[in-house]
């Protein structure tokens, strides 16, 4: 795990690159164009995967697009994500984390519990995770409120160093508040143009506004801020909390135990074939994993391949 030093100087990076010329004929796409009528005219699911088998088929990550996480304060969305780089950095896909909201050790010290199920964590375990994650995730060492300039830099940054996916918790850390809509605006857009000029994937977490009881599900049109966050980003993905079973199962009343504990809403995709609908999850609160069925097996993120690998 590499760490990104706020003192490190970035300001080669506050620019994108000249990408040159960029504009042809239209029949610069024709030997393209022609394999999609050859294909039958499908255009096929590209983009990375998350861990979950039954979302495969329905959801990807594309490379230069923009996901945004949206979902109530309290909700997971942090540990969602958390799983989700864990389920890229094992398909060889490095990740880069920009979390302002949770210190660095923190973030650490809970992805290491998911990758492990949820197990004693001896000395052994942290210094295999950490030497596991060398080469495969970097960590934005800053805390706190931080100009989206910055963020964006961090990111050039982080893309020279192979960083597939870059992750930033949360989007009004790095703008002034939630009335600053031309500075949302702003951010965003900055993020699209770094994930095209790149072709890293960005991901913005993201707080939905306060509804009137967290038994509602919010939307994509429930973002805090500017309507414009949506409708730049490529995908929306609320995180939901069932927090109504929860609430049986603390106060040791019955509860409906095949009902879900989250999830997963794409509420927008503008790739492989724009599918919108929702992905059912059972929580495991040691492991603080997310499976896809009441009885599916912790995912066991450290094969012995990967632990007796040399360092």
């Amino acid at each position: 795990m590499q760490v990104v030093k706020d003192s490190i100087d970035i300001s080669r990076y506050m620019q994108p690159e000249d990408d040159g010329e960029v504009v042809f004929p239209a029949s610069n796409w024709l030997g393209e164009h022609l394999s999609l009528v050859r294909s039958g005219g499908v255009i096929r699911k590209t983009g990375s995967r998350m861990g979950w088998a039954k979302t495969h088929e329905f959801f990807r990550f594309v490379p230069g697009g923009v996901s945004l996480w949206l979902g109530i304060s309290g909700h997971g969305k942090s540990l969602v994500t958390s799983q989700v780089q864990l389920d890229l950095m094992m398909a060889d896909e490095p990740c880069g984390l920009a979390s302002l909201e949770m210190k660095p050790l923190m973030t650490l010290d809970r992805m290491c519990r998911q990758a492990f199920c949820g197990s004693d964590m001896g000395e052994d375990f942290v210094e295999r995770f950490h030497n596991w994650t060398d080469g495969r995730f970097w960590i934005y060492d800053r805390h706190g409120n931080t100009p989206w300039q910055r963020i964006i830099a961090c990111g050039r940054y982080m893309a020279g160093q192979g960083v597939k996916h870059f992750f930033v918790d949360s989007l009004m850390k790095c703008v002034k508040g939630e009335d600053d809509y031309n500075g949302q605006k702003d951010f965003v857009a900055e993020m699209c143009s770094l994930a095209e000029e790149t072709g890293m994937h960005c991901h913005l977490i993201h707080h939905s506004r306060k509804l009137d009881d967290e038994t509602k599900k919010p939307g994509k049109f429930d973002a805090k801020g500017s309507g414009s966050i949506t409708d730049q980003v490529d995908n929306v993905i609320t995180t939901w909390r069932n927090k109504t079973k929860e609430k049986l199962r603390e106060s040791g009343k019955d509860y409906d135990h095949k009902a879900p504990d989250v999830e997963l809403i794409i509420d927008k995709q503008r790739h492989n074939g724009g599918w919108e609908g929702k992905f059912l999850f059972w929580y495991d609160g040691k492991s603080m994993q997310y499976l896809p069925s009441p009885h599916a097996e912790l995912v066991k993120y450290f094969p012995e391949s990967l632990v007796e690998e040399p360092i």
